[in-house]
C-alpha cells in the first residue's frame, strides 16, 4: 500500500516499461497530457496537483496489468465531470472504447449512495447497469475509490465518515464479489480507521505488541513446512501473513471473541503447481500439526461464486498456537489476489461486456429481480443480501452444488434449482430425513425437494417470511401476483383495515385512493393486491400514512352537528370533564396523538363530524399548526372542569434491563394499583435492554406521577416516561 505517495507520470512510465506486456505508450502519454491540461490549476485537499490522482488510479490498474484503453480511461476519468472537455471530444481523440469507459465511470461518480432509501435502489441499479455493459468500468472505479481512501486523511471528518460508510457498504462488497480480495481488505481496513478509530487502534496495538514474536513464529512455521515438502518440484512458494485488521475487528467487537480466541490471526499460504499437490500438501500439514475439528474448507472442489479456489485448514502448532494454512495452485492464487482483473494480468483479458460470463450472473440476477420488485424495501434488501460475502454450499442428491446466502432455508434451495420446483414443493429431506420448510441449511447438507404435480400446488404466503434469498422471495411474490389476484385484493383489504383500526385511522376511500396513487398504483384494487401478495409492506409505509392522515384528513373534518347529536354532546361535556370556551353544546373527544390528562394545559380543535378534539398545548400537531398558521381559526380555548371522575388513556414508555418475567412484573404492578391496561407492546433494543410501551387508564397528572413512581420500583426498570400514543 503506497499511502502518502505523490504519483508522477515518470513513475507511471517506469511502471509501464517494467511490465512484460505491450502497451501503446504514445496513446497513454496523449491521455496524460490531455488530462494534465484539463486539470491545470485544480488542487486536491492534500494540496497536491489534481493530476496526481488520475495518475495514481492508472498506476494501481497497472498492478493488474489492465489494457491500454483502461489506463487511458483512468487518466481521463474525471475530465468530463470536472473540466470543460466534452465526451464527444474524448471519443474523437481516443476512440469509442475509452469514451464509453470514461462515461461509465463518470456516471458512477455522480451516483450518491447515501441518499434516502427510495433513491438508493435506483442509484445502485445504475451502477450495476454500467457494470453489465463493461466490467472494466467498476474496476476503474474501485481503483479510484482505493486511492481516495488512501488519501482520505486530508479531508474533513464528516467527509471521511461519509466516504468510509460508502466504501464499507458498497465498494468493498463489490470488490469481494469480483474476487479482488487485496482491494477489499485494504478498503475495509482504511474505512475502519475513520469509522471506529479507537477500535482500529486497539486492534493495531494488539498486533504491534507481539510483532517480533509473530514474525518469528510465522518464519518458523514456514521453515517447518518447507522442510517437509522439499521434494516437490518446482519448489512451492510459501508465504506468511496476519489477518486483516477489519477481519479481527469483526470477531472481537461484533462476535464478542477475545483476541486469543481468534484461530486464524496467523496464516501461512502454500502455492503449488497442481491440484494433486494441493491435497498432498494438505495431508502433510495435517500430519505435522493437529487440525482443529470443523475448521477445514475445500473451496477447490466447491469454488465460491467469484471463482475463488483454495484449501483452508486451521491447525495448532507445537507451541499451542492456532494458525490457518491455505493451499492453492498458482492460477488459483492469481484469481484469489486479483479476481476478475487476473484475466488482464495473466491472460489475454476478457471482453468488457458481462454477457455470456457466468461469473457475473449475480449482476444480471439483481437487475432482473429489481425489475419485478414493487417496493423499494425489496430492492434494497436484494442488494444487501446479494452483495453479502457469506455463503453456504448445498448438494443435490445427484451431487450438484447450489450456492446460497448464509441462513438460507430449504425454500431458497428449491427456488435456486428451478422456479417450478419451488412452486410445487410440498416437503424436503436433508440427509435423508424429512425436515420443516424453515430449516436453515449448512454447508455440506444434501437436500432432496419433494414436489407435487397437483394443479392446486403453489407456495404459501408465509413462505415470504421463511425465505432468505431475494431470488426466492421475488418468485413467490410473482406467483401470488399472477395467480391469486382476487384473493390478494381481499387479503390486502382486510390487512389494511386491521392496520388502520390499530392506528386509530378512519376508513376513507378518498384517502386510500390518495395513498394508492402515491405508491404508484392506478387504482385501489391494485394497491390492495400488492399488499396481499407482499409487494407492499404496510409496516414500512404506515408511519407516512399516519402522518398524512393527521395532516390532511383530520383537519378537514369540521363541525356542525345534527340537533340530536348536539343533545348527546351536552351530556358528554359534563361527563368528559372539559369546558370548551364559547361553545355550549359540542361533542368532545381526546386526541390520540397526545392523550391529554386532567392537569395538562389543553386546547380544542373544531373538526367536521367529530365536534371538538382536545389536545395538550405541547402537542406536536398543535405546535406545528400554529407555527405554520394552518387552520388557526379552528383552535379554541379549553380547560378542565372543576371535577371529573373519568378515566383517561395515557401511554407509558418503559426502558428496563431485559429479564424473565419483566412484563409480568410490570402488569402486576399496574393491576395492583387498579390501573386498567388497554394494550402492551414490547421489544428488545439494540443495546440489550427491553422497551415496553403500555397504554393505560389514569385519572389525571397526580395519578400518573404516582404510577410512574410505582413502576420505577420494579426490579431492573431504568426509566418510565409518558408519551403520545401506542
Amino acid at each position: 500500500m503506497m499511502n502518502g505517495v505523490v504519483y508522477s507520470f515518470k513513475m507511471l512510465l517506469d511502471k509501464l516499461n517494467s511490465l512484460d506486456k505491450q502497451y501503446d505508450i504514445e496513446k497513454i502519454t496523449l491521455a496524460y497530457e490531455t488530462a494534465k491540461t484539463a486539470h491545470e490549476g485544480q488542487m486536491r485537499s492534500s494540496g497536491d496537483p489534481y493530476i496526481t490522482h488520475p495518475i495514481a488510479v492508472a498506476y494501481i490498474l497497472l498492478e493488474y496489468m489492465m489494457d491500454t484503453d483502461t489506463i487511458c480511461a483512468a487518466l481521463l476519468h474525471d475530465v468530463v465531470e470536472d473540466t470543460g472537455i466534452e465526451l464527444e471530444a474524448i471519443k474523437k481523440q481516443f476512440g469509442e472504447d475509452v469514451a464509453n469507459l470514461v462515461d461509465g465511470v463518470t456516471k458512477i461518480g455522480l451516483v450518491p449512495l447515501n441518499t434516502k432509501e427510495e433513491q438508493h435502489a435506483e442509484n445502485i441499479r445504475k451502477i450495476l447497469m454500467a457494470m453489465s455493459k463493461d466490467i472494466r468500468v467498476i474496476i476503474i472505479k474501485l481503483a479510484d475509490r482505493l486511492h481516495n481512501m488512501r488519501t482520505l486523511a486530508s479531508r474533513p471528518p464528516e467527509k471521511q465518515r461519509k466516504t468510509s460508510v460508502e466504501t464499507m457498504s458498497f465498494y468493498a462488497p463489490i470488490a469481494h464479489r469480483l474476487g479482488m480480495y487485496s482491494v477489499k481488505e485494504e478498503m475495509e481496513d482504511l474505512a475502519l480507521r475513520y469509522l471506529d478509530p479507537f477500535g482500529f487502534k486497539e486492534i493495531e496495538n494488539m498486533l504491534d505488541i507481539h510483532k517480533e514474536q509473530r514474525e518469528n513464529f510465522i518464519d518458523i512455521i514456514k521453515a517447518r513446512i518447507r522442510d517437509r515438502i522439499s521434494d516437490i518440484q518446482p519448489p512451492p512458494i510459501i508465504e506468511g501473513r496476519v489477518k486483516s485488521i477489519y477481519s479481527i475487528y469483526k470477531k472481537v467487537y461484533v462476535k464478542g471473541k477475545n483476541f486469543d480466541e481468534i484461530y486464524d490471526v496467523y496464516a501461512v499460504r502454500v502455492i503449488v503447481t497442481t491440484v494433486f499437490e494441493c491435497y498432498n500438501v494438505l495431508g502433510i500439514v495435517h500430519d505435522m500439526f493437529r487440525p482443529i475439528p470443523y475448521r477445514f474448507k475445500d473451496y477447490i472442489s466447491t469454488p465460491k461464486p467469484n471463482r475463488y479456489q483454495s484449501l483452508h485448514t486451521t491447525v495448532i502448532s507445537r507451541e499451542g498456537i492456532p494458525f490457518e494454512v491455505q493451499i492453492r495452485t498458482v492460477e488459483m492464487h492469481n484469481t484469489a489476489q486479483y479476481g476478475v482483473a487476473a484475466h488482464w494480468k495473466y491472460k489475454a483479458g476478457i471482453s468488457g461486456s458481462v454477457a455470456g460470463e457466468k461469473r457475473f450472473d449475480w449482476i444480471r440476477q439483481i437487475l432482473e429481480q429489481q425489475q419485478e420488485a414493487d417496493d423499494v424495501e425489496h430492492i434494497t434488501e436484494a442488494i444487501k443480501i446479494d452483495l453479502t460475502p457469506d455463503e453456504v454450499y448445498i448438494f443435490t442428491p445427484k451431487g450438484d452444488v447450489i450456492t446460497l446466502a448464509t441462513g438460507s432455508t430449504v425454500i431458497d434451495f428449491a427456488y435456486a434449482i428451478h422456479t417450478q420446483v419451488g412452486h410445487r414443493m410440498t416437503g424436503a429431506k436433508v440427509g435423508g430425513r424429512m425436515v420443516k420448510l424453515d430449516t436453515v441449511l449448512r454447508t455440506g447438507d444434501i437436500v432432496e425437494i419433494i414436489t407435487s404435480n397437483s394443479q392446486n400446488a403453489g407456495p404459501k404466503r408465509n413462505w415470504l417470511e421463511i425465505a432468505r434469498t431475494n431470488e426466492a422471495k421475488a418468485k413467490i411474490r410473482s406467483w401470488f401476483k399472477r395467480e391469486r389476484r382476487e384473493e390478494n385484493i381481499e387479503e390486502g383489504k382486510q390487512y389494511l383495515e386491521r392496520e388502520f383500526k390499530r392506528n386509530f385511522i378512519a376508513i376513507n376511500d378518498d384517502f386510500i385512493q390518495e395513498i394508492a396513487l402515491r405508491q404508484r398504483f392506478e387504482n385501489i384494487d391494485d394497491f390492495y393486491a400488492a399488499i396481499g401478495y407482499g409487494g407492499v409492506s404496510l409496516s414500512k409505509i404506515m408511519p407516512r400514512i399516519k402522518g398524512e392522515y393527521q395532516r390532511i384528513v383530520k383537519p378537514a373534518e369540521i363541525n356542525i352537528q345534527p340537533e340530536e347529536e348536539v343533545n348527546k354532546a351536552t351530556k358528554r361535556i359534563q361527563r368528559d370533564g372539559v369546558v370548551i370556551e364559547g361553545i355550549d353544546n359540542c361533542l368532545v373527544k381526546y386526541a390520540q396523538c397526545c392523550n391529554p390528562l386532567p392537569g395538562d394545559e389543553v386546547v380544542g380543535f373544531i373538526t367536521r363530524g367529530f365536534g371538538v378534539s382536545v389536545h395538550k398545548k405541547d402537542c406536536a400537531n398543535y405546535i406545528s399548526s400554529i407555527k405554520h398558521d394552518e387552520n388557526k381559526a379552528r383552535w379554541v380555548k379549553a380547560y378542565w372542569a372543576d371535577t371529573t371522575n373519568n378515566i383517561f388513556k395515557a401511554t407509558l414508555d418503559i426502558i428496563a434491563e431485559d429479564r424473565t418475567a419483566l412484563i409480568a412484573d410490570v402488569t402486576v404492578t399496574l393491576a395492583g394499583n387498579k390501573v386498567p391496561i388497554y394494550e402492551v407492546n414490547a421489544h428488545t433494543l439494540k443495546n440489550g435492554n427491553a422497551n415496553i410501551v403500555v397504554s393505560v387508564g389514569l385519572a389525571g397528572l397526580d395519578h400518573l406521577k404516582n404510577i410512574i413512581q410505582k413502576l420505577q420500583k420494579v426490579t431492573g426498570v431504568i426509566s418510565v416516561e409518558r408519551t403520545g400514543k401506542l
